[in-house]
């Protein structure tokens, strides 16, 4: 079933876990566990004190759609760790479980090339590549850098023209081509379903995107490592679970609406 309407009412640690309650159901729905599915709190509209509080009850996995708001809120994340490593030998000293100290950063907006840098830099995983230009740039970077970068291939498994993220007809040309290159590891795909209420139409996108992934999966692509599933928003997310998803994007179901008078920060096109 899909999720419908986001319910931001209560505190975010009532929000949250809620959202993890709903993650569990909808796994359990599709013979999963709750433990098969990677939550990404998406922290665009999110206050600094709110994703502190969340790695606080040990929250680690954060996405971000715009590069210079990924790397701000990577340097603060990393700050406040570092903070709290100080204080860990108390913790050590009173016998307390020390918190986690690291969180993982995914990009999972639209990826200009000349921001491609700084996530590689930042991020965890890059889940919107849709172009072999934006490949060869993160090859590039991640050659230069001695390190692999990880990635899923966004596909525009909605057909929206709108919509960033390849056309499904060309997504095994690109994966093919980027499997080529020795400091990319393609470790599966990302899509987005059409902002509707219609369920069937939610449920074919994310029906089209599994059977693309296990397509991909036979012709082990990534070394054997292709094995992630990006879909689902706070919308929809437990349609994307119920159709294959193991990592989920959920923003305001976790943090709540946007504050008012919020205006994203633009950034610069190619």
């Amino acid at each position: 079933m899909q999720g419908g309407s986001v319910t931001t009412a209560g505190s975010l640690k009532d929000r949250y876990e809620a959202v993890r309650g709903r993650i569990a159901e909808a796994a359990a729905r599709s013979g999963r566990t709750a433990g098969d599915v990677y939550l990404i709190a998406v922290t665009k509209h999110a206050e600094q004190d709110d994703i502190r509080a969340l790695m606080d009850l040990g929250h680690q996995d954060f996405g971000e759609n715009r590069v210079q708001q990924l790397v701000q809120r990577a340097a603060m994340a990393e700050e406040y760790l570092g903070r709290r490593r100080v204080m860990s030998h108390t913790r050590r000293e009173r016998g307390e479980p020390e918190p986690m100290d690291a969180v993982r950063w995914h990009m999972i907006g639209h990826l200009q090339r000349n921001k491609a840098k700084k996530a590689v830099e930042v991020c965890r995983l890059i889940h919107s590549v849709d172009s072999l230009r934006l490949a060869e740039e993160l090859q590039q970077i991640a050659m230069k850098l001695d390190i692999v970068a990880e990635v899923l291939i966004q596909v525009n498994c909605s057909e929206e023209p709108q919509k960033y993220g390849c056309p499904i007809a060309a997504a095994v040309p690109l994966a093919e081509q980027m499997d080529t290159m020795i400091n990319l590891r393609v470790r599966g795909l990302m899509t987005m379903a059409a902002e509707t209420d219609d369920d069937r139409q939610v449920r074919s996108a994310f029906g089209r995107c599994r059977e693309l992934y296990e397509e991909f999966g036979e012709a082990s692509y990534g070394d054997g490592s292709f094995n992630l599933l990006s879909m689902g928003m706070s919308n929809d997310f437990e349609t994307a679970i119920e159709e294959g998803a193991n990592l989920v994007r959920v923003g305001t179901a976790i943090f709540g609406p946007r504050p008012e008078g919020h205006v994203d920060a633009a950034e610069d096109e190619d």
